[in-house]
């Protein structure tokens, strides 16, 4: 039986990805659409990592987070968008089952790692608001690169795990994943080993970083929200707000999307409904992010403008 048992794991060497839809008239519209969609998240992306890099006046506390999530959304959209485009245009997606795995990982990496630098924006602004005296002492460069190295590693720890839970189930017989990527549940419906104790690990993990992560939120908020109502003047409550603002956004799109996309009804037609929400935080997000941080902000505003001037002169 141990035999047998080998010989299974190694039984499938390729998983077939179902894509988006399979409605062939759809394909190449949603291939442009996404393609459009890959490349403002790419240029959207890397303008805000140079423009942050390249202005000193941007190298404070908050634009340093900016910055690591930037690069996250950046590296996060060659995980799986460019494979999905070549879905849309090839007759077959086949992806080997190291192919999947990898995939798995970065997915989940840069998932938890975006979750932990969210956090650590909630803290930074709470310290920016309610003790700026004491702001740059608390957010010292080595707080910083502490906070985001912390984010780093969580998000590896969380990544490892679910790989390593995936690695060691059996695939026999059936390998279409009816999805764009390798997700974990649509891979655990495939297994033909017993899945109990990996949906327990995973939904453990993700509830961890998931209830962790928004607690911080919510608290820092709290007390951000606490102070501003105790301000005496607008200007204040005004400020507080426009550095928040973007935060809170990008915040609720993301976790929103995500968690529409794993708590659902186990119906056939949640599996089209889950597909249809991670698409918002796989690939709308990401193109989101830069969006919502430069078109609101004048920092970002005003570094644009600089560095477009010492190009242009």
């Amino acid at each position: 039986p141990e035999a047998m048992a080998m010989e299974n794991d190694s039984s499938v060497t390729e998983f077939i990805l179902m894509g988006l839809t399979d409605q062939p008239e759809l394909q190449l519209p949603l291939f442009f659409l996404f393609l459009v969609n890959y490349t403002v998240t790419v240029v959207g992306n890397m303008s805000l990592i140079n423009l942050i890099f390249l202005n000193s006046h941007l190298h404070t506390p908050m634009y340093f987070f900016l910055f690591n999530l930037s690069f996250i959304d950046f590296c996060y959209s060659f995980v799986f968008t460019p494979k999905m485009l070549m879905g849309f245009v090839s007759e077959r997606n086949i992806i080997s089952f190291a192919g999947c795995m990898t995939q798995l990982f970065f997915f989940c990496f840069f998932v938890h790692s975006e979750c932990y630098v969210l956090t650590a924006m909630a803290y930074d602004r709470y310290v920016a608001i309610c003790q700026p005296l004491l702001y740059r002492v608390v957010m010292s460069s080595r707080v910083c690169s502490l906070l985001m190295l912390g984010s780093y590693l969580m998000g590896f720890a969380g990544a490892m795990v679910h790989t390593g839970c995936m690695i060691r189930l059996s695939f026999c017989d059936s390998n279409i994943i009816n999805h764009y990527m390798c997700d974990i549940f649509p891979l655990l419906h495939l297994s033909c080993s017993d899945t109990y104790s990996n949906e327990l690990v995973s939904s453990v993990v993700v509830a961890t970083v998931v209830i962790v992560s928004s607690l911080i939120i919510l608290i820092s908020y709290g007390l951000i929200l606490y102070n501003i109502l105790h301000m005496s003047s607008g200007k204040g409550w005004s400020k507080a707000m426009s550095t928040c603002g973007s935060h809170i956004v990008t915040v609720g799109f993301f976790y929103g999307s995500g968690l529409l996309t794993h708590i659902k009804p186990s119906s056939s037609g949640s599996v089209g409904q889950g597909k249809f929400f991670s698409v918002f935080y796989t690939l709308v997000v990401p193109m989101l992010n830069p969006l919502i941080y430069s078109l609101r902000n004048k920092d970002v505003k005003l570094a644009l403008k600089r560095t477009l001037k010492r190009i242009t002169s």
